[in-house]
């Protein structure tokens, strides 16, 4: 793989217009194993957590569900990746990475 395509400046990524142009940047931003496995744990307790929010009716939920996606994810990035998180350069489009490779990774379509 081109480090050139994968680690592109921060102005590069900005220019990608669109999320199928993005996520294979995206991809090559989550190749350590342990990076991915902190995301799909981060994901999967943020999705507990707004459950529990709204059975118990405590929005306060929102808030754990973000500290659980986002900390165990940027862990990750900071820890095993070593490099800074999608989500700083495209908000957006990050996030909804996060949420195909979490369908990705439970389809067995990338590796946990």
């Amino acid at each position: 793989m081109n480090s050139s395509t994968v680690h592109p400046d921060p102005a590069s990524v900005r220019s990608l217009k669109t999320f199928a142009a993005f996520y294979p940047y995206y991809l090559g931003e989550h190749s350590n194993r342990s990076c991915r496995r902190l995301h799909f744990v981060g994901s999967t307790l943020a999705l507990a957590c707004l459950a529990t929010g709204l059975l118990r009716g405590q929005p306060l939920y929102v808030v754990y569900a973000l500290l659980c996606g986002y900390g165990f994810a940027w862990v990750g990035h900071f820890v095993f990746e070593k490099n800074r998180p999608a989500s700083f350069k495209r908000p957006l489009y990050s996030f909804m990475g996060d949420w195909v490779m979490y369908k990705d990774i439970w389809l067995g379509k990338i590796p946990f």
